[in-house]
């Protein structure tokens, strides 16, 4: 068993922010892996499925971002699983808009809420850094992120999820290069 975390803030205001990509993330990967009927758990929404061989769990943590972790270390307990366990799609200011990365363990470069997963389970689990760029000067790094995505790119947006949904796979096999590789070759056809 595998959990996927998508971070973002519950609420219809909040749906088409930058910081809620991770929520689209995993939204998407349930859409097109066929995942089961979304569940009220874990202080979240949970859809249980298969991608591939691998048993996975997408949770939307609805305990805001800066709680997240309380969300995820619930999951995380009820399935007595480690953070090796763990996948965390987010927005990431450093990436260039619509760039993905997979990295393993490291800081949480002010996202909240990464630091309150640290804080709740620990720092080493995987994050799927799903690019939003940088605003340019950190006094609108606020407005930025909690901004919703502009006109000129649901186009690049939709393309950047169904590459991460018809790519996942890689992902539940542990091949984070190939999966890189792949959604990047899809996002330039």
């Amino acid at each position: 068993m595998q959990i996927w975390v998508g971070l973002g803030n519950p609420g219809p205001r909040y749906a088409l922010h930058r910081h809620n990509v991770g929520f689209m993330a995993v939204d998407v990967i349930a859409d097109m892996h066929g995942f089961g009927t979304v569940q009220t758990k874990f202080q979240g929404w949970a859809q249980e499925g298969r991608i591939g061989n691998e048993k996975v769990l997408l949770l939307k943590p609805a305990t805001f971002m800066n709680e997240s972790g309380r969300s995820v270390g619930e999951a995380l307990r009820f399935y007595k699983l480690g953070t090796d366990a763990l996948t965390v799609f987010h927005d990431e200011l450093d990436l260039a808009p619509f760039k993905v990365k997979v990295k393993q363990g490291g800081g949480h470069a002010g996202h909240n809420g990464l630091r309150s997963i640290d804080q709740h389970c620990g720092a080493d689990f995987r994050r799927v850094r799903l690019g939003i760029g940088h605003p340019g000067h950190k006094d609108r790094v606020t407005g930025h992120v909690l901004g919703n995505y502009a006109k000129d790119e649901q186009d690049d947006l939709i393309a950047m999820l169904g590459a991460l949904g018809a790519e996942a796979e890689w992902l539940g096999k542990g091949d984070d290069v190939r999966f890189m590789n792949d959604v990047a070759l899809r996002m330039q056809g």
